[in-house]
């Protein structure tokens, strides 16, 4: 299927865009059409993302550099005078997260239909909106785009927090944005320097913001270091790597279902993301340097996480340090520079977001019902929502890394590279999923079998199991979950050449290190 001539990458970004302009004209009372077109256009966006998927091949209409290869490359003149362009391409890395990122927009559109009661207009717009921004991130091939991109998606989920979270929305959505704007100005000034340093080099601004000019400039070593410490301090706090990790259970905990299911998702992609694509083609050397301070920091968040999990009486915050401790595995495999490392990273990018993703939904289930997260109140639901204890069950244990579940190839691939990056990091990461089994395991038995505690009992008809459409908004999640547990090679056959583009980036730094 030939789309090369057709501008998809810019139709993905931009029809939720679209989507968001229509509901603004729509009287806000007519709360049906504005769901409605909130979940149509996300939808289009998904099938728009499928005919993307459809239409990529590896190695055919490729625009190859240092960065990568991409296809559908746009590129449109946007400030000349400093060589800024609307740029954006994509490569497998970027497909397999923009289906992501679609997938669990409209699923989370979908879900916010009964929670979601109050200013349903203006929701449903930052909704849409913070989808464009997460698109952009995926796609943009301008360092400036993407910087943009980047900003765009702060401003959505601040308010999504901040007037339809819980009782410290306020608290969690300034701590969210105070982290989140240190990290993202401190990027800027980099993004700006490596313009400036390129235009010094050249004599010429065109090509400053582009990232596939800019893969293959060789900076000097000393800027490499300063260039990638801004990068990746703004990429860390997003991912969040400890100990820059602080704002992430405040955040779920407030934030509505679906709000956290898109944290968890996909912003927490966006910082693995950018580590990939662009601080370590940009900067090899200084990705070089700092590798070992970064493989530390993840082999303490995978323990710290999965240690703190363990004693939170809060389901939610129970699962967003799980979080920290599997996106651990994520940035451990990037900074191990090994192919079976960055694939596992890749995947577990993917199988972390299907999987937290419907975890968080899950909550959002039971906590509609309830209005309580505390887990020492759950017991035996089993006994009262046997669907509902079973989807838990399912998605707890994909999440524990069970073998046929997404969770279990990408850890894998991350324990295989860990081990022949060094043993004993291998062995840590490896008693760790003891841990992880452990607080998850005793999750689902605290929550789900056992006598049926008081407080449920008191709830009487209210306590109901799963209605259609949140068993419709977890299907494709299960599917998912299971398709690419037993069949990784889709997601693994897309980001095959990405892996090889940035280990062909930092291998320079590796062999003069060796050198030494």
């Amino acid at each position: 299927m030939d789309i090369s001539s057709f501008p998809i990458l810019s139709l993905i970004i931009f029809l939720p865009l679209v989507g968001a302009l229509v509901i603004a004209l729509i009287p806000r009372r007519n709360l049906g059409a504005i769901r409605g077109t909130a979940l149509l256009f996300a939808l289009a966006t998904w099938v728009a993302s499928l005919w993307l998927v459809l239409g990529f091949l590896p190695g055919r209409n490729v625009v190859a550099s240092a960065a990568g290869s991409f296809q559908f490359v746009q590129a449109i003149d946007w400030i000349p005078l400093f060589g800024i362009q609307y740029k954006v391409g994509a490569d497998g890395l970027s497909v397999a997260l923009v289906v992501l990122t679609t997938t669990l927009s409209w699923i989370s559109i979908l879900a916010s239909f009964s929670p979601i009661r109050e200013r349903v207009k203006e929701y449903m717009i930052s909704f849409l909106i913070l989808e464009v921004g997460m698109l952009g991130v995926f796609l943009a091939l301008d360092l400036f785009l993407f910087y943009i991109f980047w900003e765009v998606v702060l401003v959505p989920m601040y308010l999504i927090i901040g007037i339809w979270g819980g009782a410290n929305r306020i608290y969690a959505t300034i701590k969210f944005v105070l982290y989140t704007l240190v990290g993202s100005l401190l990027m800027l000034v980099a993004i700006l320097a490596t313009a400036f340093t390129f235009q010094a080099a050249t004599g010429s601004w065109v090509g400053a913001f582009d990232l596939e000019k800019l893969a293959g400039a060789g900076f000097d070593g000393t800027f490499q270091l300063f260039a990638f410490a801004a990068f990746a301090l703004a990429f860390a706090i997003k991912v969040p790597m400890f100990p820059f990790h602080t704002w992430l259970p405040d955040a779920h905990v407030e934030a509505p279902t679906a709000g956290s299911v898109i944290l968890a998702g996909v912003l927490l992609k966006l910082g693995a993301y950018g580590f990939i694509r662009f601080a370590i083609p940009l900067f090899p050397h200084g990705a070089h340097v700092f590798a070992p301070l970064l493989i530390v920091l993840s082999v303490i968040a995978i323990i710290y996480g999965a240690i703190v999990a363990l004693v939170q009486p809060d389901l939610k915050k129970l699962i967003a340090y799980s979080s920290v401790s599997h996106m651990g595995f994520v940035t451990l495999g990037i900074f191990i520079f090994q192919q079976q490392g960055l694939q596992g990273a890749i995947l577990q990018m993917v199988n972390h977001g299907l999987i937290t993703g419907a975890l968080f939904l899950l909550v959002g289930v039971i906590y509609e019902r309830t209005h309580d997260r505390t887990l020492a109140k759950m017991g035996g639901l089993g006994a009262v929502t046997p669907v509902y204890s079973a989807a838990f069950g399912f998605f707890v244990f994909a999440s524990v890394g069970l073998p046929g579940l997404a969770g279990f190839v990408g850890e894998f691939l991350v324990f295989q590279g860990a081990f022949a990056f060094n043993p004993w990091v291998g062995v840590t990461i490896t008693f760790v999923m003891i841990l992880a089994a452990g607080y998850l395991l005793w999750m689902v038995q605290r929550m789900c079998f056992g006598p049926v505690s008081e407080f449920l009992a008191g709830l009487g008809h209210h306590l109901t199991d799963m209605r259609p459409v949140e068993i419709l908004t977890l299907a494709p999640l299960g599917a998912l979950t299971v398709v690419l547990g037993l069949y990784p090679a889709l997601v693994l056959d897309l980001v095959a050449g990405p892996v090889k583009a940035i280990l062909a980036a930092v291998d320079p730094a590796v062999a003069l290190s060796i050198g030494r």
